[in-house]
């Protein structure tokens, strides 16, 4: 198959990847969200106070290379992985989708959100912030190049470690 042009690509379409990398995440069906990245793919957490940071000259609360996310789902996966063992359950909400750069065979999409996270024994964690994704079109369809988490809250200690992705 070959790729569609960038320029086709509809924010309906954005939307429609969204919604489902949301539910396969909600539904801890992580190797199937392994399947929407491209093979270059970087999962970024970045810090509060530079949220539109570089994370080669940054601290950043999560800077995976595809390598990193596989690990990442890998131990997640495990029935060793401690931090979420038992897992968390969460809920996505995301909103407010818009493509907002184009560019050679690329795009950038931003969107809002809230992950509801919710752990026997602990208050229900509410991780609200913004999307930034780059995605890349493929002959599979969209997929994501870049997903930058970025969190709203002034500080993470009081949500907890965030073991689960974002």
């Amino acid at each position: 198959m070959t790729a569609a042009p960038i320029d086709a690509v509809r924010r309906e379409d954005v939307e429609a990847l969204f919604f489902e990398e949301a539910a396969l995440l909600d539904a801890w069906r992580l190797d199937d969200w392994l399947g929407l990245l491209t093979d270059d793919a970087r999962y970024l957490v970045p810090p509060n106070d530079v949220p539109d940071g570089d994370p080669r000259d940054t601290l950043f609360t999560i800077a995976d290379d595809i390598r990193r996310i596989r690990g990442r789902v890998k131990r997640l996966n495990s029935a060793e992985a401690h931090a979420e063992s038992p897992r968390s359950r969460t809920r996505r909400m995301v909103s407010n989708v818009r493509i907002v750069e184009r560019a050679g065979d690329e795009l950038v999409a931003e969107a809002n959100f809230i992950v509801y996270r919710f752990r026997r024994d602990e208050r229900i964690g509410e991780y609200v912030g913004r999307y930034r994704y780059r995605l890349r079109s493929t002959g599979e369809g969209l997929r994501i190049a870049e997903r930058r988490a970025v969190l709203d809250c002034e500080e993470l200690g009081g949500l907890g470690s965030v073991s689960f992705i974002l």
